[in-house]
């Protein structure tokens, strides 16, 4: 790809986070920053200025930027992917994947420590709803499903065929309410062993036999999983219906809801099914890798003239052999007109060349303008205040065809090191050293998966969520790096620059 944008970057001086006192007492819980705390007043510094749209506008973010804390979990929570959702009715709504119930604690231990190896990180779907004026606050949630744990499974004697971090990545969006339909939908993301058990059942004892046999002298394989696309569908967001199959193998919505999450174990909970393309293949991740490393299928949803477009990147096929951790990913595109289709997604388009690893481009139509807003994770230059810290990018598209996205420079040469000059140049978190984490990524939108905004902040262009893994959570610094670390939120503003 070439990049005709001329980007230029009026950096900001680095700033110490103003965050770490506030965070690293223990007591901290969702939404306990006062508004005071969540808006840093102007510092002075210079502003993180460039080009984008093909010249057509600029996004300068100053110190004057809204930035602030969306949530500070405890220390046997968290909050990842957070889409702050505005429906028509209710207001807004948060979708996160967050943390599993505990099924029982010590006496005296209300909340203990868990830590990113758990099974049970990111095993639930959690919900919540929020008044407007407090819609940069993370509302109260709660859990509202889950998948079977391993353990569970093994129990009742089931061979597992979802491990490790249960649904994540949650994607929310309207169902075709201009056609009369009024569920939504919330793709998530699980997993599913690869192992080829497709052997007929009367095989498999003899088969199991044999491995028995082999463990004295062997040691066992390692696990191997894809990502597979899980799909719900609600009225209210809290009580939701699982895609799963009937007897017959015909597609059926399964009822979760929270009366039957009391009365029922995990493992008697639905088992979701994956999600079919228009060829009938389960959309599924391209690489194998151990349950905590799959990648791949993360993204988001946006219903422009009445068709849904899911953006998201996947490791390339020809990196399937490297290491998880160096394998690149592309930028792709499936198309749909009804979620509820026995097979829902067009075969995949490609959108552009590859991505550095482990990166995460979320795209959305942007707010009063026909172009396609695209979020990524990147580094900031060398040369920048601070050093190559993590950031998050952003960049315009000249109009809604999706080969625009794919026109677009995300990352300067060389790309593996993820630098990019169209960073917002965030200020929160960080660990007191000038390190900074921005995971998960997501923002605020309307029902069709489009940018949107609180009222409060209606002159901005938009509104972002992340968590950073390197602030100090209700415990300091201790423990795991996912469970109890901070969320925050910050706005940006998009100016035209008289540019045809």
């Amino acid at each position: 790809m070439t990049n005709d944008l001329p980007a230029r970057s009026v950096t900001r001086t680095a700033r110490p986070p103003i965050w770490a006192a506030i965070l690293a007492s223990a007591g901290l819980s969702w939404g306990l920053a006062s508004s005071a705390e969540a808006r840093p007043s102007y510092d002075g510094s210079a502003p993180t200025c460039f080009l984008t749209a093909g010249g057509a506008l600029e996004i300068c973010r100053d110190g004057s930027e809204a930035e602030g804390v969306l949530a500070a979990p405890s220390p046997c929570a968290f909050a990842r992917g957070i889409q702050l959702l505005r429906l028509p009715k209710t207001g807004v709504t948060a979708v996160f994947q967050g943390e599993s119930p505990l099924a029982k604690t010590r006496r005296g231990e209300d909340c203990p420590e868990r830590k990113a190896t758990d099974t049970r990180d990111g095993g639930a779907l959690h919900t919540g709803r929020s008044p407007e004026q407090l819609a940069t606050i993370l509302p109260p949630s709660q859990s509202r499903f889950g998948v079977a744990l391993p353990e569970e499974r093994r129990r009742k004697g089931e061979a597992p065929t979802q491990e490790g971090i249960g649904p994540r990545d949650p994607i929310a969006i309207a169902g075709r309410d201009w056609a009369g339909e009024e569920y939504s939908y919330v793709f998530l993301l699980g997993q599913e062993s690869t192992a080829t058990d497709a052997e007929a059942p009367e095989d498999q004892p003899r088969r199991r036999r044999g491995r028995r046999r082999r463990e004295a002298s062997e040691p066992a394989a390692p696990a191997a999983f894809r990502r597979i696309q899980i799909e719900a569908r609600t009225l209210d967001f809290a009580s939701f219906e699982i895609r799963t199959r009937d007897e017959d193998g015909k597609l059926a919505w399964e009822p979760f809801t929270q009366e039957r999450k009391k009365r029922h174990r995990a493992s008697d909970a639905p088992t979701p099914v994956a999600v079919l393309d228009e060829a009938g293949k389960p959309l599924m991740s391209a690489c194998p890798a151990p349950p905590f490393a799959t990648q791949g299928l993360a993204g988001s949803i946006s219903i422009v003239d009445r068709t849904y477009h899911y953006f998201y990147t996947d490791v390339l096929p020809e990196d399937c052999g490297l290491p998880p951790e160096q394998r690149r990913m592309g930028l792709y595109l499936r198309t749909s007109t009804d979620l509820a289709a026995d097979r829902v997604w067009s075969a995949a388009r490609s959108l552009g060349a590859a991505l550095p690893p482990n990166s995460l481009v979320r795209v959305a139509r942007a707010k009063g303008a026909t172009r396609w807003a695209v979020s990524y994770t990147c580094n900031r230059p060398a040369n920048a205040p601070g050093g190559p810290l993590a950031d998050i990018c952003l960049q315009y598209t000249a109009d809604l065809d999706p080969a625009g996205i794919g026109a677009l420079t995300l990352y300067a040469d060389p790309v593996e090191a993820g630098r990019s000059p169209t960073y917002l140049g965030l200020r929160s978190g960080g660990n007191g050293a000038g390190r900074f984490d921005r995971t998960g990524h997501f923002w605020m939108t309307d029902a069709y998966g489009n940018l949107d905004l609180p009222t409060t902040y209606a002159g901005k262009s938009g509104l972002l969520t992340w968590v950073d893994r390197l602030s100090p959570g209700a415990g300091g610094y201790e423990g795991s790096r996912v469970y109890g670390r901070p969320a925050f939120w910050a706005t940006w503003t998009v100016r035209r620059t008289g540019t045809p």
